[in-house]
């Protein structure tokens, strides 16, 4: 009888020793669990912190890029209007033109060859030339008061006086179209109230 106490006394004590090894690993699992979940979180807060310094460091560069692109926009809208005025304030009427060069000294060119056609069509100005006929309906002449003979380098069916339609004005002035007709063709009737460029001359 003893001996079966003991032996069972023995075999609790192994079960209780088993438990209690059990116990300790798992405490000890959970512990190295725990401790890993830890260290995870250390590694990840400076990775967070690092990501959202740079969200908001693109973002304000989003931000800064959007309000210089419209500053941009809005200067060269201001570059755009200033051109046109000062392009606006370099033309004149045809009298007014001629009244610019004689102030100068000079006149409205004569062009008198194909070689200096050619120089001003270079020049890429929609410009008054000293050609008119003002005095005369159909007879050209040059600001020097001598006839156009030759050469000449009116456009196909120009001059046309507008194509004599009574609505519009007399076309009695001359440009130089440089914008979509070649150098040989670039001489177009016009009413000489409009605005253009000029080109004076003096003879020296």
């Amino acid at each position: 009888m003893a001996d079966y106490i003991n032996k069972q006394v023995i075999e609790l004590n192994k079960v209780n020793e088993e438990n209690q090894n059990r116990a300790t690993r798992s405490v000890k699992t959970e512990t190295h669990l725990s401790d890993n979940r830890g260290n995870e979180t250390a590694e990840k807060d400076p990775l967070q912190t690092s990501y959202n310094t740079l969200t908001k460091e693109r973002d304000q560069l989003q931000t800064s890029y959007n309000t210089l692109t419209k500053e941009r926009d809005q200067l060269q809208k201001k570059i755009d209007d200033l051109m046109s005025k000062f392009s606006n304030l370099m033309k004149k009427p045809w009298t007014e033109s001629r009244e610019d060069c004689l102030e100068r000294g000079a006149n409205l060119v004569i062009v008198n060859s194909d070689m200096e056609q050619q120089f001003l069509f270079g020049l890429n100005k929609r410009a008054w030339i000293g050609l008119t006929d003002s005095v005369t309906q159909g007879t050209w002449k040059w600001v020097d008061g001598t006839p156009l003979t030759t050469p000449s380098y009116w456009h196909s069916q120009q001059p046309d006086n507008g194509g004599h339609n009574p609505a519009k004005w007399d076309e009695d002035c001359v440009e130089l179209n440089t914008e979509t007709w070649r150098p040989v063709k670039a001489w177009n009737d016009l009413s000489c109230l409009l605005n253009r460029y000029w080109i004076c001359e003096k003879v020296v």
